[in-house]
C-alpha cells in the first residue's frame, strides 16, 4: 500500500441506538496507528541513529509530525540544520510507521533533550514553577511584540473557520485539528490528528519544513482545550497568540503570562475569555482582559 492509500478513517459496524429503536449500521471513525522517529546525526565520517520517540497518531503528513515534534520539543535546536525526513524502508510491512529525519549538522542536537523532554512534558508531579523553567532552559523565550494584531470580531470567526476545514472529523466526528491564522483572521494551514499534540507538531512541521520559523507574524487556533504542552510548542515556534475552542489549565494561562503570549479560550461567534495579552486584539469593547492574577 503506498502512503497515498493509507487511511485518516476506517469504516466499522456499529450498534446505534436512536429514539428507542436499535439497529447495525456503517460509521467511520478516526485511524490510529504508531508512528516512530528517528533521528540521524553525522558523526565524523559514520552516521549515529538516535530512537526518539514512539507516538500515536492519524496517518498523514508525518513528515511534518516528525520535524515539528523535533522542533518544539528541543531535540533539534536549528530547523535550519534539519536536512530531511523519509520513511524507513528496511521495516516492512511498517515501512510507513517508522520515519527517519537526518541533520546535516551534529550541533543542532542535543541528546540531553531525550530525558529532559520526560521531565518538561510527563505527569509526573513536578510543579508548574519547575515545568516553566525547564522550557526557558530548552531555549525558549517570551515572544515578540508587535508581530501580530487581529480584530476582536475575526478572534471570534476564528473557530467556525477552523470547523470549516476539518475534513476527517466531519467523517468521524472525533479528531482533533490545529490551524495558522494571520492578522487578517485567515486560517491558511490546517492539519487533523487523534492527538491534539500531533495536530499542532503538523503545523509547527509545516513551517519548519518551508523554512517559514519563527511564526511570530502568525498565531495559532485549536479545536479543543489549550494545555501547557500546546502552550510550550506554540511559544517555540515563535507565534504571538493561541486561540482555542475550549478551556485553558492552570498551567497554561500561567505559560502565557510568563512567556508574553496571548492566550484566548471558550472561543466562539459569541464571545471568548481572554487570559493573556489582550492588547494584540484589537476593537475589544470596554473591559480588559484579567492578564494579572
Amino acid at each position: 500500500m503506498t502512503m497515498a492509500g493509507r487511511r485518516r478513517a476506517a469504516r466499522v459496524r456499529v450498534g446505534r441506538l436512536r429514539q428507542g429503536r436499535f439497529a447495525t449500521r456503517g460509521d467511520s471513525v478516526a485511524v490510529e496507528e504508531p508512528l516512530e522517529v528517528r533521528l540521524e546525526v553525522p558523526d565524523g565520517r559514520d552516521v549515529r541513529e538516535h530512537p526518539v520517540s514512539v507516538t500515536m497518531r492519524t496517518p498523514g503528513d508525518d513528515f511534518e509530525l516528525a520535524a515539528g515534534f523535533l522542533f518544539t520539543e528541543g531535540v533539534v535546536g536549528d530547523p535550519a540544520a534539519l536536512a530531511g525526513v523519509r520513511y524507513c524502508r528496511s521495516v516492512e510491512p511498517q515501512e510507513y510507521n517508522v520515519v527517519t529525519a537526518s541533520l546535516r549538522d551534529p550541533a543542532a542536537f542535543d541528546p540531553s533533550s531525550l530525558v529532559r523532554n520526560f521531565y518538561v512534558t510527563s505527569s509526573c508531579g513536578v510543579c508548574g514553577k519547575a515545568s516553566l523553567e525547564a522550557v526557558e532552559v530548552m531555549g525558549c523565550r517570551p515572544v515578540a511584540r508587535g508581530t501580530l494584531t487581529i480584530g476582536e470580531a475575526e478572534v471570534r470567526a476564528l473557530p467556525g473557520r477552523l470547523r470549516a476545514a476539518q475534513r476527517v472529523f466531519d467523517r468521524t466526528g472525533g479528531i482533533h485539528a490545529a490551524g495558522l491564522f494571520d492578522a487578517s483572521g485567515g486560517v491558511t494551514v490546517v492539519r487533523e490528528d487523534v492527538g491534539r499534540h500531533n495536530a499542532v507538531d503538523k503545523v509547527v512541521g509545516f513551517l519548519v519544513l518551508s523554512r517559514e520559523l519563527p511564526g511570530s507574524d502568525r498565531g495559532l487556533v485549536v479545536s479543543g482545550r489549550s494545555s501547557f504542552e500546546i502552550l510550550q510548542k506554540a511559544a517555540m515556534a515563535g507565534f504571538p497568540m493561541v486561540v482555542a475552542v475550549g478551556a485553558p489549565s492552570s498551567l497554561a494561562v500561567d505559560f502565557a503570562r510568563r512567556f508574553d503570549m496571548t492566550l484566548v479560550g471558550f472561543a466562539n461567534r459569541g464571545g471568548y475569555n481572554v487570559y493573556s495579552g489582550s492588547e494584540r486584539i484589537g476593537g475589544l469593547p470596554g473591559a480588559r482582559a484579567a492578564d494579572a492574577g
